[in-house]
């Protein structure tokens, strides 16, 4: 037996695969996903101009919850991972869910530089930069990507043997 099927046959993933831990686990996947999905298109949104009313340099806040969100989304991704990692290791749509990941989480701490070194000069200027507006939108849709594929994991990951 090969080191992924044995993983397959923990009492932790017996555990998520016999009872409510796979439940709970994609329950937190999902609230994890939601949170960090939903601030980096507010974030992504203010730049545009939406949301005015939120002056830029609080959007210094939303990172930590991101953050947590991604800490949740790993924790909880690992979990469901282990359940049947030799067939997700085979799945092309959860392998670009996984590089979604690794992007947006990237894209997260480029935009969130950019941000600690601009936001003050944005909300004094009154405009962002195009830089920021960039960077900002890239972290955005890779999140959202992120979204996309793992739903799409569930469905055509099954269709071609890897869900």
């Amino acid at each position: 037996m090969g080191f992924l099927e044995n993983l397959a046959t923990t009492p932790y993933s017996e555990w998520v695969q016999a009872s409510w831990g796979w439940a709970w686990a994609l329950t937190i996947h999902a609230f994890g996903n939601a949170t960090v999905v939903g601030l980096s298109w507010i974030i992504a949104l203010r730049l545009w101009g939406f949301f005015r009313t939120i002056p830029v340099t609080s959007l210094k806040t939303l990172f930590p919850i991101i953050w947590i969100g991604v800490a949740f989304q790993v924790y909880s991704g690992v979990t469901l991972w282990i359940s049947k990692p030799h067939k997700y290791v085979l799945d092309w749509v959860f392998d670009t869910k996984f590089a979604c990941v690794i992007l947006g989480a990237a894209l997260t701490v480029i935009f969130q530089r950019l941000y600690n070194r601009e936001a003050a000069g944005w909300q004094s200027n009154g405009a962002v930069s195009k830089d920021a507006k960039t960077w900002g939108t890239a972290m955005a849709i890779a999140w959202g990507m992120v979204t996309v594929m793992g739903r799409l994991t569930a469905y055509l990951g099954q269709l071609y043997g890897g869900g």
